[in-house]
């Protein structure tokens, strides 16, 4: 199990640091708004450019699998050739991605460049993190990257309603437009943070492991959105298995397999991978049955949703002032609050406070779950390679995260009415595993400490023995042999 770094005096951050920050922040919320806000304005994107129904989805969804699936292999090209360098190129990419997405002419031609605009923002995000881990004092980097992720966090719920909002009252290609100066100002702050890289580093880039890395969360999302579709599962294990080897074989491999034996490092991926599935399943079934059941307009449930909005967003700084040594207890904690108030939110009654309520607590626990799944692994791992270790945590993130659409019931036709009974049960087990978990390993601590003790204990006893005899025989060989008469 690795050893944990000694907290630090929380210094202030210097200005390459607050550089760094800023970039960070806006970066994240940019990725974030694009991630959800066309979700609710997809039908007006297809009348507008006469699309089909069953290529209309892909503007979401292509954004998304380039996004989830590129970000191992961004957060390694940061390691290699430096986290300033691969955040600014993400940012522009990102950028040039929206100005082409708001003057595409065709839904093919928005299509592509919204995968282009995915391989941006899979540049943005772990490389963000790892830059930050880097630009500020330990005492400090957590507390950083929870601020930044409190405003992704923010623009993650608001998405929808901005989106929708622009699309209806002004045009769908305006949401592009939003983020361009946000991206320009980020990319200023990108350009004046200080630069780092993993000394260690190679010059070489495992392009086999990259395309192993590449195509196993993308597999996985395809997976989750189409469960019976076993093809796709196939494929994810198949790639799996090439990365295994490529990695163990490689002398300098895009993940290095030791990652995984970290246990604490595992334990918050894991974790947070189920906490972001079931922040996804909240934020789908609350809109739903405001709107659906309860019979509230679109206007209506988005400033409903504004507290629990600010709920989730505060979750992100709360997460950055948890200490590394007890990231994962807190995350256990988290889970099970959560699961309580899934399953209140689930057995509300439609459209009253008790269901805004039990939606708010939600949100804010597993805002600091999600959080701490990106601030507590960049606290366990090696800082040299945090771009990788973000990277990794961010894939298995992106692409588990139709699983809580799953979950929920959604598309399972009939009119099946969605619910967070099965999310909360997920994130109930989840956190008694942890618990579990934790118990094993203080009862095998204690008992290895035993055992060394008693080691230590024999060994000293016979070392006293062994010395003993040895003085006492020295002392007869000194004494005369008879005595005088």
């Amino acid at each position: 199990m690795p050893v944990l770094p000694k907290p630090e005096p929380h210094s202030h951050l210097d200005a390459r640091a607050r550089w760094a920050l800023t970039a960070v922040a806006l970066g994240a919320f940019c990725v974030q708004l694009d991630s959800f806000a066309l979700n609710s304005a997809l039908p007006v994107v297809r009348d507008a450019l006469h699309g089909s129904a069953t290529a209309t989805p892909w503007v979401v969804s292509g954004y998304l699998l380039a996004a989830g699936s590129l970000m191992p292999l961004a957060g390694r090209l940061g390691d290699l050739y430096g986290r300033r360098r691969m955040l600014t190129a993400g940012l522009a990419l990102f950028g040039v991605a929206a100005a082409l997405c708001a003057l595409a002419p065709s839904l093919p031609l928005l299509v592509a460049a919204r995968v282009v605009q995915g391989a941006g923002g899979a540049l943005i995000m772990p490389v963000g993190l790892a830059l930050l881990t880097h630009a500020c004092p330990p005492g400090r980097g957590r507390r950083a990257m929870g601020q930044a992720l409190g405003l992704a966090g923010l623009a993650t719920v608001c998405g929808p309603f901005i989106g929708g909002v622009l699309a209806r009252s002004v045009s769908w290609r305006a949401v592009f437009w939003l983020t361009v100066p946000l991206v320009v100002v980020a990319a200023m702050g990108a350009r004046r943070a200080a630069e780092s890289r993993d000394p260690d580093a190679g010059a070489s880039l495992d392009i086999v492991g990259a395309v192993a890395a590449t195509g196993v969360p993308a597999c996985l999302a395809c997976w989750l959105e189409q469960v019976a579709a076993w093809g796709w599962a196939v494929g994810a294990v198949l790639l799996g298995a090439l990365f295994v080897g490529a990695e163990w074989r490689s002398p300098a491999p895009l993940v290095d397999l030791a990652l995984f034996r970290n246990r604490p490092y595992v334990a918050l991926t894991v974790a947070g991978a189920i906490a972001n599935s079931a922040t996804v399943a909240l934020w789908y079934v609350v809109p739903w049955t405001l709107q659906q059941a309860a019979g509230w307009s679109v206007r209506d449930a988005g400033v409903a949703l504004v507290v629990p909005a600010g709920a989730l967003a505060v979750g992100g700084p709360l997460a950055g002032r948890v200490r590394p040594a007890v990231a994962v207890p807190v995350m256990a904690a988290c889970l099970a609050a959560a699961a309580v108030a899934l399953a209140a939110t689930a057995t509300s009654r439609t459209g009253t406070p008790a269901l805004l309520m039990a939606a708010t607590v939600a949100a804010a626990v597993l805002g600091v779950a999600v959080g701490l799944a990106l601030t507590g692994t960049q606290a366990v791992v090696r800082r040299a390679r945090a771009g990788e270790a973000s990277g990794v945590t961010k894939a298995v993130m992106t692409a588990t995260a139709g699983a809580g659409l799953a979950l929920t019931g959604a598309g399972a036709g009939g009119g099946t009415r969605p619910s967070l009974l099965l999310p909360a049960a997920v994130c109930l087990a989840t956190g008694a595993a942890l618990v579990l978990v934790l118990g094993l390993a203080l009862a095998l601590g204690r008992v290895r400490v035993r055992a060394r003790a008693r080691v230590a204990v024999s060994g000293g006893v016979g070392a006293r023995g062994t010395g003993a005899r040895r003085s006492d025989e020295r002392r007869s060989s000194e004494r005369p042999s008879g005595r005088r008469g």
